[in-house]
């Protein structure tokens, strides 16, 4: 048997123990100054108004006091398309980081062989190999490519956490604006009878000869005016009811039921400081640990231009029933090293550094650009939720305002003071603000949703997984509580750095 070389074993070990440290990524202040360096954060938010004190706190959902909302963002996060998508692009990362981490192991393997007559083989060799292999990870190589896989998977996971944070407002909001459909059509319908009963009182005056032929054919046409307008609004209902049943991953057969009134709009919402948002986006977390996977892949990429030392180790066993082996010994062992240094490859490895560095410089520039877009959505919601906020106190007042002006047009024109075309023109006028109103109601909550995004809130109170909504569920609540599909295991369970 070989006797493995002492002073080999010691050079092993010697050079295990040396190696190169792998060196820390970037900070999250380092990358901020590189990728934003010409946003001055401020102290609080400049958009126009204010908002409660603190920090913003999870579980915004349940603010909206709407067991329905909360049910059906229940089931958008159990069996919408785009977060098992999610779910798939997590366990694919943690595959690859698995595989990344693969070669800092040895690698054994197993080699066997058996001959004879039956087998069609001559030689009558036979026998047995057990072979392992170990890159010593010297300069950092196999560490800095473990390192951005683990990176990505992070980045996966944030990824996937902002989806469902995502799924949840597109879904609060796709109820509301349903709600809203139904609310204009139920407009359009009191329009329709509205003039329908102008009708009868043109007919009427016609009748006893107050009035004329003309005043009778206008309001025909302003009531096919009104009876298209509500069915145009009663297909945009079935579009929403549709558009939300796809969300929650039903067949879009437009037969979920809305409430007839928007749910109450939340108290002032903890909006926190500007310059924590990008510690708390899970998107902007996301851009953050693909900074530093880049930056690890340049360590590897660097790594990989130096030599590369591997031990290696053997135990082997043949025999033959037609040849005498001359070993002095079955089964043999060897022990051994292996060095590949590159001397030339035609500037690969440096072209490889260079795409791993420009590839980082890529990764900054996109955290720039998400954390931008982060301080702009946030502003945005706040500024349009406070415009929404005094729009719908001008708007009240214009509707009471058309209202009484509508019921003085009527009268006018029943004692005779008055034209049929005033009380269609206020008719149509008092139609417009109420409309609006409603819209602006909308609104106002579809903003609130989207700061609650903006601002990194959680859609629930606890972990990323915990349930959503009441304790009360209906039959269809508990079938959907008895599933649990792969795809949340995998987004509640990552790992997410705050």
């Amino acid at each position: 048997m070989a006797r493995p070389s002492r002073p080999l074993v010691l050079s092993a070990a010697v050079l295990t123990m040396a190696g190169c440290a792998l060196q820390a990524p970037p900070k999250p202040e380092e990358i901020r100054a590189q990728a934003l360096p010409h946003v001055a954060v401020p102290n609080a938010w400049k958009a126009t108004g204010s908002e409660g004190p603190g920090a913003p706190a999870p579980g915004w959902l349940a603010t909206f006091g709407e067991p329905q909302l909360d049910a059906l963002v229940r089931e958008a996060d159990r069996y919408n398309a785009d977060l098992q998508i999610a779910a798939a692009r997590v366990e694919q990362a943690a595959a690859y980081a698995k595989l990344a981490g693969a070669t800092i192991y040895p690698a054994v393997n197993l080699l066997a062989r058996g001959g004879g007559k039956l087998g069609g083989d001559q030689s009558g060799l036979s026998g047995v190999g057990l072979f392992a292999s170990w890159e010593l990870d010297i300069w950092g190589r196999v560490r800095a490519e473990r390192a951005a896989g683990a990176e990505q998977y992070e980045a996966a996971a944030a990824d996937a956490f902002y989806a469902r944070q995502s799924i949840a407002a597109t879904t609060a909001k796709s109820f509301m604006l349903a709600i809203e459909a139904r609310l204009q059509l139920a407009i359009a319908s009191d329009i329709v009878s509205s003039t329908e009963q102008t009708i009868g009182l043109a007919r009427d005056r016609l009748r006893v000869g107050a009035g004329d032929e003309y005043d009778v054919t206008l309001t025909e046409a302003n009531l096919e005016t009104a009876r298209d307008a509500a069915r145009q609004l009663a297909l945009g209902y079935e579009q929403a009811r549709r558009a939300l049943e796809t969300i929650v991953g039903r067949y879009p057969a437009a037969e979920l039921d809305v409430p007839a009134a928007l749910p109450r709009m939340p108290g002032p919402v903890p909006t926190g400081l500007p310059s924590e948002l990008l510690e708390r986006r899970p998107d902007v977390i996301a851009a953050e640990r693909r900074v530093a996977a880049a930056f690890h892949r340049v360590a590897e990429a660097k790594a990989a231009r130096l030599p590369k030392f591997a031990l290696t180790a053997g135990v082997t066993s043949i025999s033959s029933e037609l040849f005498v082996l001359k070993s002095h010994s079955n089964p043999v062992v060897s022990l051994g090293a292996n060095l590949a240094a590159p001397i030339f490859n035609g500037y690969a490895l440096e072209a490889q550094v260079d795409i791993r560095n420009a590839e980082q410089q890529l990764a900054i520039a996109e955290y720039g650009r998400v954390g931008l877009r982060a301080f702009g959505e946030v502003e945005t919601a706040l500024s349009s939720g406070f415009t929404a906020d005094e729009r719908e106190a001008i708007l009240a007042r214009s509707v009471a305002s058309n209202a009484r002006t509508l019921e003085l047009a009527q009268v006018r024109y029943r004692v005779g003071s008055g034209d049929l075309r005033a009380v269609l023109q206020q008719n149509v006028a008092l139609y417009g603000a109420r409309t609006a109103l409603l819209h602006v109601q909308t609104e106002r909550l579809v903003q609130r949703v989207n700061l609650h995004l903006a601002l990194g809130g959680s859609f629930v109170s606890g972990a990323p997984g915990a349930a959503v909504g009441s304790d009360t569920e209906s039959p269809r609540d508990a079938e959907l509580a008895s599933t649990a599909p792969a795809q949340n295991a995998g987004i509640a369970n990552a790992r997410v750095r705050h």
